[in-house]
């Protein structure tokens, strides 16, 4: 039989950096609200974290799906809360609430669509509001180990405008300062390192970075970078930038739109094996809106990092 697997897909397996679980272990396990927490792969994941020491889950959703899975996975969960609610609008919005009236730290979707899940985190009743843009940063590292990338914004902003992108750099700022790096370094995506008006993302990083450098403390800037540019030292040297104190070695990078954003974090999961943690900051908690195809690993990190990053909301 003919292999039909690309020769590009990595057959590593992600992992969970030991120090992400050992950084969420220090800041203390948050209260987790799960909405329609009564299937497979949140209960899971849920218990995956308990047993970690990162998570203390509160359950919302029907009470008997979410007993039969507890008991499946061989969990007693008689010390934890349970919120019933029936269907998936009614699920959000009572995970929701419990964030909104203090009595969870952290939103995590569970077995229902994201945009019921979103629209329920929005509503104005459940209190999470702030005033800040909603956007999703990645933090992606290797099976080896190794500097972390961090992206922003693959997964909820579509075309982010402008202002939405200056919210996306504060808060990937905010959360790799929360994660030990004093002076991150931030590039602003393009496919040029030249502003080209035929490529008006190349104008936009342009701007973008001379807005970070006046407004944002403590960090790097610098835009319009290619992606070779933003990673690869040996590229960054070839077109003159060896000095540049982003190029070549970004720890984080502001794409201009969903579909960039995306593409990336998917090739860096697929063909290298990162382990992507995915987290929903400008909320008044930090909102973990998981993916059916994570594996266990990204789901992991990802409760680890809404552990971290409570400190940076």
């Amino acid at each position: 039989m003919t292999n039909t697997r690309s020769p590009f897909l990595s057959s590593a397996v992600a992992v969970c950096p030991p120090e992400l679980l050992d950084m969420a272990r220090a800041a203390g396990a948050p209260r987790v609200a799960i909405a329609r927490a009564g299937a497979p792969l949140p209960m899971q994941a849920a218990f995956e974290a308990t047993q970690a020491g990162i998570m203390r889950p509160v359950f919302t959703g029907e009470p008997d799906a979410i007993h039969a899975q507890a008991k499946a996975l061989g969990w007693d969960i008689s010390g934890f809360p349970l919120i019933p609610a029936t269907g998936e609008a009614e699920s959000g919005k009572a995970a929701a609430e419990a964030c909104g009236r203090g009595e969870a730290d952290v939103l995590m979707k569970g077995n229902l669509h994201s945009d019921t899940f979103m629209r329920a985190a929005l509503a104005r009743d459940a209190g999470l509001r702030t005033g800040a843009r909603l956007v999703h940063i990645f933090h992606i590292s290797h099976p080896t180990g190794g500097r972390p990338l961090l992206l922003s914004d693959g997964a909820v902003n579509v075309q982010p405008n402008i202002e939405t992108r200056h919210d996306a750099t504060r808060a990937v700022v905010a959360l790799l300062h929360t994660l030990g790096n004093a002076h991150p370094r931030v590039a602003f995506l393009s496919a040029t390192e030249s502003v080209l008006a035929a490529v008006p993302s190349s104008g936009e990083a342009a701007e973008l970075a001379e807005w970070a450098r006046a407004n944002i403390p403590d960090a790097s800037f610098a835009g319009p970078l290619a992606l070779d540019l933003c990673l690869s030292p040996e590229s960054a040297a070839t077109k003159g930038l060896a000095d540049d104190p982003v190029a070549g070695k970004a720890d984080a990078i502001i794409v201009p739109d969903i579909v960039s954003g995306n593409a990336i974090f998917k090739s860096l999961v697929y063909l290298s094996g990162g382990c992507a943690a995915g987290i929903v900051m400008g909320a008044a908690v930090p909102i973990l809106l998981t993916s059916r195809a994570d594996p266990p690993a990204a789901r992991l990190a990802s409760a680890a990092l809404a552990a971290i990053c409570r400190k940076a909301v």
